[in-house]
């Protein structure tokens, strides 16, 4: 079966997994998709795509808020409470994007978690040694691949904090002084401001690059 055929028979699943899933009934969730032939691999590997193109989506909207507040703190005379507006827009698209990372990561937390567990008690079921061996040795190299990209993703989560914590800083400042000398205040937290994003852009880039690493670790095998 096709990667896109189990996508759509997933979709066909719809409302009903879903709300098992947010019910917690994880057991019965993870039965429902192996009817569908969608086993918690298939499912670990959707999710860690998921992280990585939200990740994707999150690293172009903090360069774009970026940018934003670069032209907002360099800018000369006009209507100031358009570009505190604009600002603020970014500021909350960044904020959108970076629960998104957020939410994407716990869910691979979920599903590495459950099918290691599931991995680790099946290996007592073989009566033959060698394969016994063999699977042993697969889910200790994939637990190893995991832990790496893990990881790489936690240090995204980290740096994320200081970067939307500056942010909200200058729209909160923007609120309540919109005038010529709290831009200029602004322009000094810029050197700070642009050294935090570029070094949540560099993580976001070595966690997107584990994310594809991992996904051809896990498909190759």
């Amino acid at each position: 079966m096709t990667k896109s055929t189990l996508r759509m028979e997933l979709r066909l699943a719809g409302l009903f997994t879903i709300l098992l899933f947010l019910l917690g009934c994880e057991t019965t969730y993870y039965k429902t998709m192996e009817k569908f032939g969608y086993h918690k691999r298939d499912l670990m590997v959707e999710r860690v795509e998921e992280a990585r193109d939200a990740q994707k989506e999150a690293k172009e909207q903090f360069e774009s808020a970026l940018e934003k507040f670069s032209h907002v703190v360099k800018f000369e005379g006009g209507e100031l409470e358009e570009k505190y507006k604009k600002l603020k827009a970014e500021y909350e698209k960044s904020e959108s994007k970076a629960e998104a990372v957020r939410d994407r990561i716990e869910a691979v937390e979920d599903v590495a978690e459950d099918l290691f567990d599931e991995w680790q008690d099946e290996l007592n079921q073989y009566t033959n040694q060698s394969l016994r061996r063999s699977s042993e040795r697969k889910l200790k190299q994939t637990r190893q691949q995991y832990s790496q990209l893990l990881r790489a993703m936690k240090r995204v989560e980290k740096k994320i904090d200081p970067v939307l914590s500056a942010f909200r800083d200058q729209v909160l400042y923007l609120k309540h002084n919109l005038n010529a000398r709290a831009i200029s205040s602004l322009r000094n937290e810029l050197v700070s401001v642009e050294a935090d994003v570029a070094s949540l852009v560099k993580e976001m880039e070595a966690s997107i690059a584990e994310a594809n690493t991992f996904i051809k670790a896990i498909e190759k095998e």
